[in-house]
């Protein structure tokens, strides 16, 4: 029996999420108790993959990546791994019956961001968006329904809408950083030098379009996930917000964030709009 072992794996799931992300932290924390160690895995696998792409510059990334990718094969093959990051992820996408199409999906989206000087246009950004973002959503989503396909494929186009505007959120927000840093931009056909607030506008409505459909699919969520998924939902409204209200000049200048005193806040206005079914 490898009972310790699956729960030191589950453990660190849970320790990367709460380590990297204060907003999803949260959010987790608002599901029912039953899904808690199945989001932690997701969380911890999608997370370190990035990490791959994003901060080892210092490293052979795509040999690194390359590693990760056979490790994650071999995990479901074997349905385990010694990595425990991987060995709790494989058990939820057996558990959950997750499509591994979602999964390879989403490892190409990260091997997108090793490619130098890589532009987006339209379709190659609306393809990382699917890969980067959405199929994470969608394997949430197999687990909010507890496999159930009927309802999956209900809530399928509300999901990826709603990971898409997360995600949009997040390369408006790290516009500056992703360029200067990492040398990309992710939204197409844009110039750093002529980014201004008409364009800024424009991405700003598309964002809002795919939150507006994004809501109507967490009324539709099972009670026990509602309020989780619509505090991280909160969040990200407020933290768009916040972007609205700032320039284009400032956008470039600083990262826009929302305070944790702000989070803690938003936290007990969503748990007592969820709590009266106000949704």
């Amino acid at each position: 029996m490898k009972t310790l072992f699956d729960q030191l794996s589950v453990n660190t799931s849970r320790m990367t999420t709460n380590l990297y992300s204060t907003s999803f932290s949260l959010g987790i924390k608002f599901l029912n108790k039953e899904f808690h160690n199945s989001i932690y895995a997701i969380y911890g696998f999608v997370r370190l993959a990035d990490e791959i792409v994003d901060s080892f510059d210092d490293y052979n990334q795509t040999q690194l990546l390359s590693q990760f990718k056979d490790d994650y094969e071999m995990a479901i093959l074997e349905k385990i791994s010694l990595n425990p990051i991987l060995n709790s992820f494989q058990r939820v996408v057996h558990r959950y019956n997750i499509d591994k199409d979602l999964v390879t999906q989403f490892l190409y989206s990260m091997t997108m961001d090793l490619s130098e000087g890589f532009e987006y246009n339209q379709s190659k950004y609306e393809t990382y968006i699917l890969g980067s973002a959405e199929v994470v959503g969608l394997m949430c989503l197999k687990v909010f329904v507890n496999g159930d396909d009927a309802h999956y494929k209900q809530l399928k186009p509300y999901a990826k809408k709603l990971g898409a505007a997360f995600q949009k959120i997040n390369f408006l927000r790290d516009l500056s950083s992703d360029y200067y840093n990492l040398g990309r931009i992710y939204f197409p056909n844009i110039n750093i030098d002529e980014f201004d607030d008409v364009v800024k506008q424009e991405i700003q409505n598309d964002i809002q379009k795919d939150f507006e459909m994004g809501y109507v699919g967490i009324k539709k969520l099972p009670v026990g996930v509602r309020g989780g998924v619509f505090l991280t939902y909160t969040y990200y409204v407020t933290l768009l917000e916040k972007i609205k209200s700032a320039t284009a000049e400032k956008i470039l200048k600083d990262r826009v964030r929302v305070s944790n005193s702000r989070k803690f806040l938003l936290m007990i206005k969503c748990f007592i709009i969820n709590k009266l079914n106000w949704l």
